[in-house]
């Protein structure tokens, strides 16, 4: 996978991830599957609704992820 993609969760980061590093997950993992850095005009749109489904799906995994030994909040 792609190595530039962070571990998004305790104890990897000491808080819950924020927005911005959640999109930025995102658009690494869509970058990597689509082969593309920038996609081109003319898909932009389908790309940049990848990264948004991408975000979306992370965020309700994290948020409904338990791990153990992590204190409750």
């Amino acid at each position: 996978m792609c190595r530039s993609i962070k571990t998004l969760r305790p104890p990897a980061i000491p808080e819950d991830a924020t927005e911005e590093e959640i999109r930025a997950a995102a658009l690494q993992y869509v970058r990597k599957v689509s082969g593309f850095r920038a996609p081109a005009a003319h898909n932009r749109e389908v790309f940049d609704r990848a990264v948004d489904a991408v975000a979306e799906a992370t965020a309700e995994l994290l948020a409904g992820l338990e791990v153990r030994g992590a204190r409750a909040s």
